[in-house]
């Protein structure tokens, strides 16, 4: 606000309109107008701090409130920031439905039944993705011991030391490589199945070749208890 006051001082800046103009893109920029007391005229411009909001605001920096319903016999405090934060897995798994692992959106349906059914197949989506995340656990950076309860529920969670492992060496306790969820996913995805055909004079034969699994592809499949499918079922 310093160089347009003194731009108004020097009478390089006059009219109530352009001052007000110059103002309240400082204001609005960085969302500060309740902060001050704003006087404009044709020829001057007065600005001051308020000094109580300021006092207010500060001292409740950083502080939010949660209400709840339940009565202190039902849920202590604790208990009432433990779920609200877990509203976060519910924003994650929302996530996970319409941006990185399944694509809900766009839909290409207009008759009801068939919205209906192209959602339920992405919840279905959304659960299994949520057991593959889990199983597949310790070869991708997921923290296996992060703890569900803590001492004080407000403060941000810390990720165990095996996690913090992981992520410096790239790789879990068995010396096995370690990825992101959706680069594992990619990386089962080069495990192909090629239908082959030998042609001679007489006859042609066709035989599926299956590419040869790498370590991590085999165990995955492991972790998830089943042998690396040979055939489409």
């Amino acid at each position: 606000m310093a160089p347009i006051i003194l731009a108004v001082e020097n009478g390089r800046l006059e009219g109530s309109d352009k001052i007000g103009m110059k103002v309240g893109k400082v204001l609005n920029k960085y969302k500060i107008a309740k902060h001050f007391e704003v006087t404009i005229t044709n020829s001057s411009l007065s600005v001051t701090r308020r000094e109580s909001a300021i006092e207010q605001e500060a001292a409740l920096d950083g502080i939010y409130v949660l209400r709840t319903t339940l009565t202190n016999n039902e849920v202590d405090a604790s208990e009432v920031a433990i779920a609200y934060k877990a509203l976060s897995n519910v924003e994650r798994d929302f996530r996970h439905i319409k941006v990185d692992d399944i694509d809900l959106r766009p839909i290409h349906h207009y008759l009801e039944g068939r919205v209906r059914s192209h959602v339920f197949i992405c919840m279905l989506a959304a659960y299994l993705v949520w057991h593959l995340r889990e199983v597949l656990a310790p070869l991708t950076f997921t923290d296996e011991l992060r703890t569900t309860t803590r001492e004080n529920p407000v403060a941000p969670a810390t990720p165990s030391r095996g996690a913090k492992k992981k992520a410096a060496h790239k790789e879990n306790q068995d010396g096995e490589p370690v990825r992101g969820f959706r680069e594992l996913i990619e990386h089962l995805g080069t495990l192909t199945r090629n239908t082959m055909r030998t042609v001679t004079d007489t006859n042609s034969t066709t035989f599926d070749l299956l590419a040869r699994p790498t370590p991590t592809q085999k165990r995955v499949f492991e972790l998830i208890g089943t042998a690396v499918p040979l055939r489409l079922m």
